[in-house]
């Protein structure tokens, strides 16, 4: 919807969508993994009924990689077979050996030089099926290095943990992708672990829910207490949505009109997008440490606030 081949008959995706920036394409790892009842893993690849019609599909290595090449993604990822957490060590390890060999095979398929391939470190909580992960993956090469199956049930401490054992393992000239995280103070605790990139739904999910980002916390926007506020969501942001006022904003999720989860998603966006720019400022004045020690403090507090009805 659209299928790959529209996609490359219309000149790829950044024609498509009239974004000339860079664009970063999953391979349907995660995809596969949210669909797990409708789901058979097999060595060759992942069968699926697809959840639109029923139709039995095959998504192999060499096809994920075939559909990111058709699309001109910068960024494709390979095809990886990811659990939930926790889970048994046998299933972690079975899923990890498998996503290296289907990593393998998306290395020798993947043709395309204007796109870089990122490999996948898979292996739960364990530290060393990790690191035997990360050791496999960088002798096979490749242009960057991504790690997943986090953010799938595990607490963000067990996460921070595999992190501090995964991070400095990975190679210090290609980029670090921890995918599908997170919360603002995950992205933090990413970057002061060495994490370069990230990618989550939750700015926009959360702000087509009402849910909107600030520096003193998260605002609910449906809550009554904003009816007649004239601030706007975040005084300090220049966004958009933050031109219009809090009552307006929740006026137009209460009325269900659709420019109000439009508003807040853009004004997520640009909350996440200024705190890496400040997180980016910090580092090269070299006061990251404590700049992360004042979010933490801070956002550790707004939460409380917001378990008490803000």
């Amino acid at each position: 919807r659209p299928k790959p081949e529209t996609v490359a008959a219309l000149g790829g995706l950044h024609r498509f969508m009239g974004w000339h920036k860079p664009i970063l394409t999953d391979s349907g790892g995660f995809q596969v993994f949210s669909l797990a009842q409708l789901t058979r893993i097999e060595e060759r690849g992942a069968v699926f009924r697809s959840h639109l019609d029923g139709s039995v599909v095959e998504l192999t290595p060499e096809r994920a990689i075939e559909v990111q090449e058709m699309l001109g993604s910068d960024i494709a990822m390979v095809l990886d077979h990811v659990v939930a957490l926790p889970n048994e060590r046998a299933i972690i390890e079975d899923a990890m050996e498998r996503s290296v060999r289907w990593a393998e095979r998306c290395r020798k398929t993947h043709k395309r030089k204007d796109q870089w391939l990122f490999a996948i470190v898979q292996g739960g909580l364990e530290p060393d099926l990790r690191l035997r992960c990360v050791e496999k993956l960088v002798q096979i090469g490749f242009d960057g290095y991504a790690i997943g199956g986090l953010s799938v049930g595990e607490s963000p401490v067990e996460m921070y943990r595999t992190l501090d054992v995964v991070a400095p393992s990975l190679p210090v000239d290609k980029p670090r992708y921890l995918m599908g995280v997170g919360r603002p103070i995950d992205l933090l605790e990413g970057i002061a672990r060495g994490v370069d990139m990230f990618d989550c739904v939750i700015p926009t999910r959360n702000g087509r829910n009402a849910m909107a980002f600030t520096e003193a916390g998260p605002l609910r926007m449906r809550n009554a207490c904003h009816e007649r506020d004239p601030r706007p969501m975040d005084p300090t942001c220049p966004c958009l949505a933050c031109t219009f006022s809090r009552g307006y904003i929740r006026h137009l999720f209460m009325a269900r009109e659709m420019l109000g989860p439009i508003l807040v998603s853009l004004h997520n966006i640009a909350f996440y997008q200024r705190v890496i720019r400040q997180a980016r400022a910090a580092i090269q004045s070299g006061s990251f440490r404590d700049f992360l020690e004042q979010k933490r403090a801070a956002w550790s507090e707004a939460d409380l606030e917001d378990d008490a009805g803000r």
